[in-house]
C-alpha cells in the first residue's frame, strides 16, 4: 500500500468530483496496478464480466445471460410489492429453473388474479410464508435437539412446507425431531442428503483480508465506516490486515453460531468503495440491496476460488454446523471453498449476502449458503456503500438553508495561522472569517475529512467579544448529524471511523477566527 505525503500539517487533500475530502493522517492508495474503476454496467444492471460468468456457470449464450437479467430485476420488483400488497395471503415467490416464469404462492383464490395482473403466476396453497416461517421458528428453538447427522432445515416455498436434512439412516431420528418441535402435522417433510456443511473458514468485495495475522477469509461489502463479513472469520476485538498485510482494522460487531456475520471497522487509511472484485481485472459496481427471489442467478466472489455462479435454491435455511445452527441463510447450488468465508454475493448489482459455508468444492461442485446482508445491515445500523448513493462520499458541504452562510474559506496560505490555545501539536489548523451574527462556515476549507476511530479535539480562536460556536458533524449515509458542539473554545468528541466536519457558527459579533483539530 503506497502513502502519500502529508502537507499543511499532517493534513492530505483528496479530491473527490467537486468536493474534497481531508484524511487524517494520510490517504493510502489500494496498491500499484489495481483498477479503481467499476466496470461498466449495461442498461440491464449487469457488468459484461458478470454476464461472462453467467455464461460459465449456467451455460447460457450472452444473450440469453442478459435477458435473465433483466427478467430477475424485473421480480425482485415484483415479488416485494405482492409481499406487501397480499399481506398474511403470501405465499412466497420463485422463479422457474428456466428462470423464465416468475410463481406467486397465494392462500387465498382470490388474490390469484392480483397475481395475474402483474405478469406473474399464482399457486394456490395451504400455508402462507410466514406460517412456514414459524413452523422454521419451532424447529431453530428446538436446534441444540438436533443430532449431527441432520445437517440443516429451511422453508421449501415452491413446495409449500418445511424441509429437514438427514443423512442416509437418519430420517426416523429427523421426523422425531420434528415431531419434539411440535409443528403442525404434515408442515415438515423429510429429505435425505449426504451433504455436510462446514464453515468456510481457512485460518472490495471478495478481497481477502487477514485475522489476528492467522487466518484468511475474504470481505462482503463495503459500509460506510468498514465492511460485513461472515461471523465466523472472527471474534469482537480481532484486529484484520488487508490484501497487502498492511494494517485494516478491527472487529467490532461478530454473531457466530445462531447467525453468521461480522462487521469491521476500517481505519484512516482504507477507503470503503461501493464494488466487487470479480478476479478477471475489474470490478463489479454495487447500486443497491433488493432482494433476489429463489430462483434467480447468483454470482460470489471471493479470495480463493474467485467469482463462480449459479442459482439461489432456499431461503431461511438453518444449517447445522459442528460449531451449532445458523439459521436465516439462504441455499445455493454455487461452489466455495476454504477462505471464500465472508465474501459477497451479488444479483445484476444488487448486493445479496456474504458467505457462510456449505459442502463440496469448485472441482466437483457443491452448495453454498450465505448470510443474508439486510439482517446485517438492520441488526447492525450500518449503511451500505452503493454507486451514486450518498453512503460512499459525502456531497461537498452546503450550507444550512435557515442559517446564512459565508463563502468557503480558501485553502490555507503557505504559511499556517497560529495554533490556538488548547490545542498542541494539531493535525491541521484554519481560518476563515464570518462577517456578521447568524453566518456560518464549514471547515477544513468548506470541505469535510475521514477520521479513523478515536478522540477528536478542536480549538477555536474567536475574535474578542464575539460568540462563536463550534459543531462536529458525521456523515451517516445520507445527511451531516451533529456529534458534538461547545459554545466555549474548546471541543471534545470520542467518534467511529468516518467523514466530519467542523461547523464554525456566529451567535453575536464578527471577525477571524482560527481552528485548530486533531484525531488521536
Amino acid at each position: 500500500m503506497q502513502r502519500r505525503r502529508a502537507i499543511a500539517g499532517a493534513v492530505m487533500l483528496a479530491t473527490v468530483g467537486a468536493a474534497a475530502a481531508v484524511t487524517i493522517p494520510a490517504v493510502a492508495d489500494d496498491g500499484p496496478g489495481r483498477d479503481r474503476r467499476p466496470a461498466a454496467a449495461p442498461a440491464g444492471g449487469a457488468a459484461p464480466e458478470m454476464v461472462d460468468a453467467l455464461r460459465r456457470d449456467l451455460r447460457l449464450t450472452a444473450d440469453q445471460a442478459r435477458s435473465r437479467l433483466a427478467k430477475e430485476e424485473w421480480a425482485r420488483r415484483t415479488a416485494g410489492q405482492l409481499r406487501a400488497d397480499l399481506g398474511g395471503g403470501f405465499g412466497g415467490s420463485w422463479l422457474t429453473a428456466d428462470g423464465r416464469q416468475l410463481m406467486v404462492a397465494v392462500t387465498d383464490p382470490a388474490a390469484a388474479e392480483r397475481v395475474r395482473a402483474t405478469g406473474a403466476e399464482p399457486k394456490l396453497v395451504a400455508r402462507s410464508e410466514r406460517q412456514l416461517d414459524t413452523v422454521k421458528r419451532s424447529l431453530d428453538r428446538n436446534a441444540g435437539n438436533a443430532t449431527p447427522d441432520m445437517s440443516g432445515w429451511y422453508v421449501d416455498v415452491a413446495d409449500n412446507s418445511v424441509v429437514v436434512l438427514a443423512q442416509p439412516g437418519a430420517e426416523p431420528a429427523a421426523r422425531r425431531f420434528a415431531t419434539a418441535s411440535g409443528v403442525p402435522a404434515g408442515s415438515v417433510r423429510v429429505e435425505t442428503s449426504t451433504a455436510v456443511p462446514v464453515p468456510l473458514f481457512d485460518v472490495i468485495g471478495g478481497d481477502p483480508y487477514f485475522i489476528d495475522g492467522r487466518a484468511r477469509c475474504s470481505i462482503g461489502f463495503s459500509v460506510v465506516g468498514g465492511f460485513v463479513t461472515a461471523g465466523h472469520c472472527g471474534a469482537v476485538g480481532a484486529t484484520t490486515t488487508g490484501f497487502n498485510q498492511a494494517p485494516q482494522g478491527t472487529v467490532r460487531a461478530s454473531s457466530f453460531p445462531g447467525d453468521d456475520w461480522g462487521v469491521v471497522e476500517v481505519n484512516g487509511d482504507w477507503t470503503p468503495r461501493p464494488v466487487v472484485k470479480n478476479f478477471n481485472g475489474g470490478e463489479v459496481a454495487v447500486a443497491g440491496a433488493q432482494e433476489a427471489p429463489i430462483g434467480a442467478s447468483i454470482c460470489r466472489s471471493g479470495s480463493t476460488t474467485g467469482t463462480r455462479c449459479g442459482v439461489i435454491q432456499a431461503k431461511n435455511v438453518t444449517v447445522n454446523y459442528p460449531e451449532g445452527a445458523v439459521g436465516g441463510l439462504t441455499q445455493t447450488n454455487v461452489c466455495a471453498e476454504g477462505g471464500d468465508s465472508g465474501g459477497s454475493w451479488i444479483s445484476g448489482d444488487q448486493a445479496q449476502g456474504v458467505t457462510s459455508g456449505g459442502s463440496g468444492n469448485c472441482t466437483v461442485g457443491g452448495t453454498t449458503f450465505f448470510q443474508p446482508l439486510a439482517e446485517i445491515l438492520q441488526r447492525n445500523n450500518l449503511t451500505l456503500v452503493t454507486t451514486g448513493s450518498a453512503g460512499e462520499q459525502p456531497p461537498a458541504a452546503a450550507p444550512t438553508p435557515s442559517v446564512p452562510s459565508e463563502p468557503a474559506p480558501t485553502d490555507p496560505p503557505s504559511e499556517a495561522p497560529e495554533t490556538p490555545a488548547g490545542c498542541d501539536n494539531p493535525d491541521a489548523v484554519r481560518s476563515g472569517n464570518l462577517a456578521r451574527a447568524g453566518s456560518a462556515q464549514i471547515q477544513p476549507n468548506g470541505r469535510y475529512f475521514r477520521a479513523r476511530a478515536g478522540d477528536h479535539t478542536a480549538c477555536l480562536d474567536a475574535p474578542q467579544g464575539a460568540d462563536f460556536d463550534l459543531v462536529l458533524q458525521r456523515w451517516n449515509g445520507s445527511a451531516w448529524r451533529t456529534v458534538a458542539a461547545s459554545s466555549g473554545e474548546r471541543l471534545t468528541h470520542s467518534g467511529d471511523a468516518g467523514f466530519y466536519r467542523y461547523r464554525v457558527q456566529s451567535q453575536s459579533g464578527a471577525g477571524r477566527y482560527t481552528l485548530a483539530f486533531s484525531v488521536d
